[in-house]
């Protein structure tokens, strides 16, 4: 089920709220846990035990963790939490990409499994963890109650494709939140954003990004089609995480930003940043500094960074391209480090400039998994392969140009503008909202019911 449904916003959603808003304060974590479990089920039935399993596992070393606090046991406990975690992603995510680059390196036939990647498994396996590394570093308290901890882990707003929310985040609100008819109207109107910026921006340019993955390569071509796929990903996991931001507060939570307007950066650091903030979050907390950050020297730091980027490319796919990806992004990162980031600052526009270029380079390697098809993507961008115009490249460019003009808006703080016309007191206010959000969702259920292109990217990582 995703939220983008014709099915899941007229049906799913509806009775979640009028079940959860009748139900008890003490039996709404249990409604969560149990809508949550359908929620996913509805997709991937066979999953289910997977994530129960998973809340169990860290349920337990929580419990065992808080027990042996200040005992050798309670890093053992600690270790074999995330050991089981980790194990989870190799053999669910990693496994056919670790024996086929075997098969590879040393000329085997071993058998490729084929098991099926359970959607979100990377989101809530991160989310698990942190719970019990933040119990053992004493930064979040233990969980007792195993239906409070599940609603947690499986938690159906974020559950699919984040944002990543760290237990140590919503401890206080699983035992006591707020419900109003404000929260309700201020998440049903981030809601109803996403909702827009899903339907409307990032399938359009889904479908013509696929377009231009098949056509022949041109230099005006390379370079609309991959700033259409920046558009689809910026406004397709952008518009997930308003979504579930927007569902958590009608249900009470508040969760982490994940994005902010990442397009306007002036450098790479700033950009990621920006960019996937909750990823990059973890990240920071659980591997960076614990592997000891920047406190050690420039070599040691460097070093860091590149596991934590070796480990992010890895993170969102178990491909090549994937953990080149990460490897670029290291080199960008450790140029600005060590020499880039004072010269980017001489100049706003250079800057800007050079950050949309790397990140657009970078899309290329992101959106192929054949990286001979990446190159020779690239090679279009740089004039080396292909025509410099082609027909069907002029025609997108015609027929596009008001909504990448939209789009280009969107993504600049100019789009808080629909922020100023959702809120605030009184009539007209009330009004201006209301009928802002009314527009929005006409036009995106009328997206949805001409059976446009309307996968989420991120639902595979």
């Amino acid at each position: 089920m995703i939220f983008s449904s014709p099915f899941f916003i007229a049906v799913f959603l509806p009775v979640t709220l009028a079940l959860y808003y009748m139900t008890p304060r003490k039996l709404k974590n249990a409604l969560v846990f149990i809508l949550s479990l359908i929620f996913y089920g509805w997709g991937e039935p066979v999953y289910v035990g997977l994530m129960i399993f998973s809340t169990a596992v860290d349920y337990f070393h929580g419990m065992m963790v808080e027990k042996y606090r200040g005992t050798g046991k309670a890093k053992a406990f600690l270790w074999s939490s995330v050991i089981i975690n980790l194990s989870l992603l190799g053999v669910f995510k990693y496994n056919a990409f670790i024996v086929t680059a075997f098969n590879g390196l040393f000329g085997l036939g071993l058998p490729v499994p084929k098991l099926a990647l359970p959607i979100g498994i990377s989101f809530y396996t991160f989310q698990t963890m942190s719970y019990t590394i933040d119990v053992y570093r004493g930064q979040a308290p233990v969980q007792r109650n195993i239906i409070s901890f599940g609603a947690y882990v499986a938690l159906f707003p974020q559950l699919i494709a984040g944002p990543i929310v760290r237990y140590k985040d919503v401890a206080e609100q699983l035992e006591s939140r707020t419900h109003s008819v404000d929260k309700l109207g201020e998440g049903a109107s981030r809601f109803v954003c996403g909702l827009g910026k899903k339907v409307i921006f990032a399938n359009t340019f889904g479908a013509v990004w696929e377009y231009f993955k098949g056509a022949e390569l041109s230099f005006l071509g390379s370079w609309l089609g991959i700033i259409c796929f920046a558009f689809q990903i910026y406004y397709d996991f952008s518009g997930y995480s308003d979504m579930a931001i927007g569902l958590g507060k009608m249900l009470g939570f508040t969760f982490p930003e994940n994005f902010n307007y990442p397009y306007i950066s002036r450098s790479i650091t700033e950009f990621w940043r920006r960019w996937h903030i909750s990823l990059g979050t973890w990240f920071r907390e659980y591997l960076y500094i614990p592997l000891g950050g920047n406190r050690r020297g420039k070599g040691r730091q460097l070093l860091n960074m590149l596991a934590v980027w070796l480990f992010t490319g890895l993170w969102h796919g178990a491909g090549w391209n994937f953990l080149f990806w990460g490897l670029y992004y290291f080199a960008l990162l450790a140029l600005e480090k060590l020499f880039l980031l004072k010269y980017l600052e001489k100049s706003r526009a250079i800057s800007h400039i050079y950050t949309l270029a790397a990140v657009l380079f970078g899309w290329v390697l992101f959106a192929f998994e054949d990286m001979g098809a990446a190159v020779g993507y690239a090679s279009a961008m740089i004039g080396l392969k292909g025509p410099w115009v082609t027909d069907g490249a002029l025609y997108y460019l015609g027929t596009l140009a008001p909504l990448l003009t939209a789009a280009a808006v969107g993504s600049a703080p100019v789009g808080r503008i629909w922020a100023k016309l959702t809120k605030g007191d009184g009539l007209p206010q009330a009004v201006i909202s209301a009928a802002a959000m009314a527009a929005c969702m006409v036009v995106a259920l009328s997206y949805l019911v001409s059976g446009t292109y309307n996968p989420f990217l991120y639902f595979r990582f």
